[in-house]
């Protein structure tokens, strides 16, 4: 199971899974992000904030997680795990291998940091 919320006026989407993820979650985020996409030709980030990797429901829920990312990533310009998970800490050096988007990691009590680089694609003064 996954929460997003889109917001618009910053250009990023948050996602926050909160159980395995399930492959009508891509679904739902595909028709929340490509109608943004298709006005706006892009989103400048994406946060995953979440404790934990949460996995997937099943086989289809994967498959549905690779498609989102095939379909997507060159639409996306910052992506932001916020996490304390180490697995997904190691996030940025194994997807700079698949995605075109830039991606880096924040602890997952820097919300608001990694919101701000996302947005602007710059830290704020005193962060990091």
């Amino acid at each position: 199971m996954m929460d997003s919320e889109l917001l618009a006026d910053q250009a990023v989407l948050v996602l926050a899974p909160s159980g395995p993820l399930a492959a009508a979650d891509f679904t739902r985020l595909a028709a929340i992000v490509d109608p943004y996409i298709e006005q706006h030709g892009r989103l400048r980030g994406l946060m995953i904030h979440t404790r934990g990797l949460p996995g997937w429901e099943d086989f289809a829920a994967f498959i549905g997680h690779l498609r989102f990312v095939r379909d997507h990533h060159r639409r996306i310009e910052r992506v932001a795990a916020v996490t304390d998970s180490g697995v997904l800490a190691a996030l940025p050096r194994i997807a700079s291998h698949f995605v075109a988007a830039e991606v880096r990691h924040f602890d997952y009590a820097d919300r608001d940091a990694a919101l701000h680089w996302l947005a602007t694609g710059t830290d704020r003064a005193g962060d990091r």
